[in-house]
């Protein structure tokens, strides 16, 4: 009997997948929390540095963000706003602080020229790492470099992020292991949750709003559901899929160009990546101490990572999810609507102080 031969594409991600699950293996042995995030990134990696393909179609991106926004919908309530509003000073301070130690440190490096041309202000940016790699070309700085310096700091956060509630939380790790993969499942729940994610995927094919394929699944499924309109249904099978999609897409950003152009830059941007996460375990520690929030909360609130790798992280750790996610979604709005500018006006200041 003759079998039809296997395409390069299809033995590649055989071997992808395979070298995910031993990953997942290996990190829950290690009692890593979100191993099914940091398993596929990692084996997508190293596929992508050793120059096999392994990028996710965009479609399915948006898709794994739709079910990852589901997935904190679930988890808010209505009720969060009226907790932020009476706790407004310490999420702004620590959203705008967070914002605020990125942009200087950016700039410190500019002035150092650690980086050439404008590339730290860009690269230094807390999220929209989308938005910043694109803007800055235009303004003079190595593409390249932005987009490893944003992804990377994404890969370091979720490293760092996820051996932090090693220290605070025993056992956390092991809800994947012991989750029910195929529980039961109603079908219009499940509908009901497919139609969450296709409107924030409607919403990001169209660009109605930034980083819409997670942000509008998110909100208007905590909404919904906290009236009761709808019930969202994620089975364990179906969250797996998402984060390994989500650690495909993260992992498979690395190519070797990238790589080989920012190898000598390499100790400066994990110097900078490093003191980034630093200072901003600083601010965490001050919403201990002033705010009162637990050490997990206060540090997975103020990483500056993105807001769905995050979540997936707290998820595993138990952490208070509506706290996270409404410093991190605030933060991500900030960010979105300033920093452009205020990467632009440096950059403007910058390229007017080396043209004299």
């Amino acid at each position: 009997m003759n079998f039809p031969p296997v395409s390069k594409s299809a033995l590649r991600w055989v071997c992808l997948v395979a070298s995910s699950i031993a990953a997942v293996v290996l990190l829950e042995t290690c009692r890593l929390p979100a191993a099914l995030l940091l398993g596929p990134m990692f084996a997508a990696v190293i596929f992508a540095v050793r120059g096999q393909d392994v990028r996710i179609p965009n479609a399915a991106f948006i898709v794994a963000q739709g079910l990852i926004g589901c997935m904190i919908a679930r988890t808010l309530r209505l009720s969060i706003v009226t907790e932020i509003a009476h706790a407004w000073p310490m999420f702004l301070m620590g959203i705008l602080s967070v914002v605020a130690i990125s942009t200087l440190l950016g700039w410190v490096m500019t002035r150092l020229q650690v980086l050439p041309g404008t590339t730290a202000l860009w690269g230094s940016s807390p999220g929209a790492a989308g938005v910043m790699v694109i803007m800055a070309e235009a303004f003079g700085a190595d593409m390249r470099l932005v987009a490893f310096m944003q992804y990377l700091r994404v890969v370091a956060v979720a490293i760092v992020a996820s051996v932090v509630p090693l220290f605070w939380v025993h056992g956390a790790s092991h809800a994947s292991a012991h989750a029910l993969w195929f529980p039961p499942v109603q079908l219009s729940h499940l509908a009901q949750t497919g139609a969450l994610v296709a409107l924030g995927y409607g919403a990001a094919r169209r660009k109605l709003i930034p980083a819409g394929g997670l942000l509008v699944p998110m909100g208007c499924g905590a909404i919904a559901q906290d009236v009761g309109w709808i019930a969202i249904d994620l089975p364990a099978w179906l969250l797996a899929m998402a984060y390994a999609t989500a650690g495909w897409s993260i992992g498979g950003r690395f190519s070797p160009d990238i790589l080989h152009h920012a190898l000598r830059a390499l100790p400066k941007i994990l110097l900078s990546i490093g003191v980034l996460i630093g200072l901003c375990g600083g601010m965490a520690a001050v919403l201990v101490t002033w705010g009162g929030i637990d050490p997990l909360t206060a540090y997975l609130a103020t990483s500056p990572g993105g807001a769905d790798t995050v979540a997936i992280i707290a998820a595993s750790a138990h952490a208070d999810m509506p706290f996270i996610v409404a410093m991190q979604v605030g933060r991500f709005l900030v960010v979105m609507l300033t920093a452009p500018l205020i990467a632009r006006r440096l950059a403007r200041q910058h390229l007017a102080r080396v043209k004299t």
